[in-house]
């Protein structure tokens, strides 16, 4: 009798799958069912379901087998979590047990938790679990039927919706095919976004400052009265901003899979927005947690994270923010290893110049002291507005600007305009051969080489900075800003013009 098998599954470590395998060992004795290799509640709880779902599957379940039953899950160092593991663990006992027919299982991955009759339930990180199987080059993933829309995003692995167990093994045993997922083609509808930016009345310096930044990929801060409209040019940022290509599709996807956010959804098509309360946890901001999970700046991956009332946020949920802005990743660490999430998104920030908020407001006083405003406005530190590469004032709409009709030139243009500036923008970083896309995420090295002036931008940029107290981060956003100025208008060189607009987005350093 065979009494041994291994069946390879997957564990997922924050947003990346790790193969698992599931060995099975049945050995004479008392009726006993163990799990061993560092697994959680949830897995050690796969027994019952086990039990369960071959017992109304017709088929003999582990505890009427008067033998020790063993399921080892390798590697041992690494902690497994969740109820995946249900479908390689009912396979491995059926074939230490003989119960169905010996399969080539080396080129095969099984995922997916089993209900009480049998049949699968949905799992997340499906997308990461075909991602690994490719690159492991293995040549099949059994999953719930549910989860194949999204696995067959990965080309090169045969993606294999499966019902319930039973199909599961007449397909093994070659009594019934089971149809392979087809290669998901991705539908990308035109995003209108939320608010069109033809919507918002007056605000010309706002709206030139949400096209460069969509341009760029550059981080806003707006500051203004209650009501001028911070929140709604936010929105309108994200209806300017080009589809994403189908790379970043898998990469959000991935993200959202591993969350558990995909709903019935099997991809996300759409740039992420998202807007988490200022009563929000570090953990829910920046990702961890005891399972480390995805937290709002690897959700915003793409997309806009924005942060109303910023200075409302706590001081070292603000600081937790620096490193994603810097490098595109948050890295969680853990007593045994460090995840890395991705986190490259276009922080908009948007307060208030003072807790009453009238502070250089011209038709309403403002009612704080000097002390409290300068308190208030320091609660964004200087290290993390030095990130910020446009910092602008919204001020308060005037009537006669909310009387006008509603304005020509709507988001799809402008985005068209901003597709056209970031494809100059992908096609110069190829010909350097580097793997970044914006102007806001080239390094000061690269900005020193790529960022050209003509000698009158020479002259006036040295002039500009004896006369400033911009630091060298401080500098070299202002330099990249102004490369996104100048490809919005598609000139080789960078010019005085373009220099002079982008100094005078930094307004809150000077």
């Amino acid at each position: 009798m065979n009494n041994f098998s291994k069946i390879y599954s997957a564990e997922l470590e924050g947003i990346e799958a790790k193969l698992i395998e599931v060995e099975t060992d049945i050995n004479v004795g008392l009726h006993s069912f163990n799990i061993v290799g560092l697994a959680d509640k949830a897995l050690n709880e796969a027994k019952e379901r086990v039990n369960a779902a071959l017992k109304n599957s017709n088929i003999k379940p582990p505890n009427q087998e008067n033998r020790r039953i063993t399921i080892n899950l390798a590697p041992a160092d690494i902690k497994k979590t969740g109820s995946q593991y249900d479908l390689a663990i009912a396979l491995g006992y059926l074939l230490s047990t003989n119960q169905i027919k010996d399969f080539d299982a080396s080129d095969k991955i099984f995922v997916g938790e089993l209900s009480l009759e049998g049949g699968l339930r949905p799992i997340s990180g499906a997308l990461s679990i075909a991602q690994m199987a490719k690159d492991l080059g293995f040549k099949f993933v059994f999953l719930p039927k549910v989860n194949a829309y999204e696995a067959a995003l990965i080309d090169g692995v045969n993606i294999v919706g499966v019902e319930n167990i039973t199909e599961l093994i007449d397909f093994l045993e070659e009594r019934r095919p089971i149809e392979f997922q087809e290669k998901t083609n991705l539908d990308f509808d035109l995003f209108e976004g939320s608010v069109d930016i033809s919507e918002i009345k007056g605000q010309e310096n706002a709206k030139r400052a949400l096209m460069i930044a969509a341009a760029g990929g550059h981080n806003l801060l707006m500051v203004g009265s209650p009501g001028a409209g911070k929140s709604m040019l936010a929105q309108a940022l994200n209806s300017i901003l080009p589809p994403l290509c189908v790379d970043e599709v898998i990469e959000v996807t991935r993200i959202y899979s591993a969350a558990g956010f995909l709903n019935k959804n099997f991809a996300v098509i759409n740039r992420p927005f998202r807007s988490p309360h200022h009563s929000a946890s570090p953990v829910s901001i920046v990702g961890g947690g005891a399972n480390p999970r995805p937290g709002e700046i690897s959700l915003a991956h793409r997309g806009v994270l924005f942060l109303d009332e910023i200075p409302e946020f706590r001081r070292d949920l603000l600081e937790s923010l620096r490193q994603p802005l810097e490098d595109g990743y948050v890295f969680i660490s853990r007593a045994k290893n460090v995840l890395k999430f991705p986190a490259r998104f276009s922080l908009v920030a948007a307060m208030n110049p003072c807790p009453c908020g009238y502070f250089g407001d011209n038709e309403k006083v403002c009612r704080c002291s000097a002390h409290e405003v300068f308190r208030y406005q320091k609660k964004i530190s200087g290290p993390l507005l030095d990130r910020i590469d446009i910092q602008i004032e919204v001020p308060r709409v005037k009537v006669e600007d909310l009387r006008k009709p509603k304005e020509k030139n709507s988001s799809r243009a402008i985005r068209n305009k901003i597709t056209k500036t970031r494809a100059i923008q992908k096609n110069r970083f190829k010909r350097l051969g580097l793997g970044i896309s914006l102007n806001s995420e080239m390094s000061s090295k690269l900005v020193d080489e790529s960022v050209a002036f003509d000698e009158q931008a020479e002259n006036f940029l040295k002039n500009i900075l004896e006369k400033s107290f911009i630091s060298a981060r401080g500098y070299y956003r202002v330099l990249k800003t102004a490369r996104t100025i100048a490809d919005l208008e598609e000139s080789e060189q960078v010019n005085s013009g373009h220099l002079a607009e982008a100094f005078q987005y930094r307004i809150r350093e000077n």
